[in-house]
């Protein structure tokens, strides 16, 4: 394939709300904190861990013997952070350390808000700032800052009992398409289905892969797919989640295009869910001219044509 243009590159980011629960050990651990009260766990050679471990190292038995600590304590090493990342617990530079707290034998790991590597050292006392909102877990603990006299006394008040948390997790980069993807991508903003045949195998796989998985050799003919296809697989999706766009239920499927050997995952809606089946024509319903980008989301679902079925054979190996 000749007259390649340079390969595309946009960030991309991935992110979700990660929803946990806690278990006793945790919960316990988070619930105190949400009363500015800290607590270790005893094991079984009478060491206090803090964080609270569920099982003993040395003898994996079930640990449930709570210990309070101090929210205050001595800073046993550190580094510095001079250019915080998002989602860090400061957003200026700080000092990331590992603070024994007093009656506790292990440290924590946490942020301690100094204004220079100057002004921290091995041995420093420090105490727990704690967050104006609490009741997410380690987050209660804003940070460690220099010890200045008597901590913060803990509410009296009983707290609900924190038995999940949700910890938010994101990744940002910068990604760089292949030729081949990239002449798909662009194909995609002109309205086109491109993907690759394979020389030796004569299989067609969209989106393109610069070499065939099967037989190893580079994937060079370029082929223009119709925006028809097979439903081969499919699942109902009853579950409703935090950014879903249409309510629930609705159907996730593989749609195989007419003349290819692979594929894709989309949504097929047109229809009731319930009349969604393995062999169903389907059609890409794409979006108006002025909403494409380079991207399959051009194509907003895929609709029923109302033909007839496909045999199963014609798809049985493509599962």
């Amino acid at each position: 394939m000749t007259g390649l243009s340079e390969p595309l590159s946009a960030p991309l980011e991935v992110g979700f709300d990660y929803t946990r629960s806690l278990g006793p050990v945790h919960s316990r651990f988070a619930t105190e904190l949400s009363r500015r009260r800290i607590v270790g766990v005893r094991g079984s050679d009478g060491r206090v861990h803090v964080p609270p471990i569920e099982y003993d190292p040395d003898t994996a038995a079930p640990l449930d013997e709570f210990v309070p600590v101090g929210s205050q304590g001595t800073v046993v090493s550190w580094s510095w952070m001079p250019e915080p990342l998002e989602g860090q617990p400061l957003q200026h530079p700080f000092a990331w350390a590992l603070v024994l707290l007093d009656g506790a034998d292990t440290p924590v790991l946490h942020a301690v808000d100094v204004g220079s590597p100057e002004d921290i050292r091995t041995g420093m006392r420090v105490q727990v700032r704690w967050a104006e909102q609490r009741g997410g877990g380690i987050r209660d603990i804003a940070c460690f800052e220099p010890a200045t006299g008597t901590p913060a006394a803990p509410d009296e008040a009983e707290p609900e009992p924190v038995t999940m948390i949700t910890a938010p997790v994101h990744l940002h980069y910068q990604h760089s398409a292949s030729p081949e993807e990239s002449r798909y991508l662009r194909g995609l903003a002109e309205g086109r289905l491109l993907g690759q045949r394979c020389p030796q195998c004569g299989k067609v796989y969209i989106p393109p892969r610069g070499a065939c998985p099967t037989d190893g050799v580079p994937t060079e003919e370029e082929v223009e797919l119709p925006d028809t296809g097979t439903v081969t697989t499919f699942c109902i999706v009853n579950v409703p989640f935090l950014g879903q766009r249409i309510t629930p239920p609705y159907v996730s499927a593989y749609v195989l295009l007419d003349g290819a050997d692979i594929a894709f995952l989309h949504l097929v809606l047109g229809c009731d869910a319930a009349d969604v089946r393995m062999g169903m024509r389907v059609r890409a319903q794409w979006k108006p001219r002025e909403e494409w980008g380079y991207t399959l989301q051009n194509i907003d679902h895929f609709r029923p044509t109302g033909e007839p079925d496909a045999p199963f054979e014609s798809y049985a190996q493509h599962l």
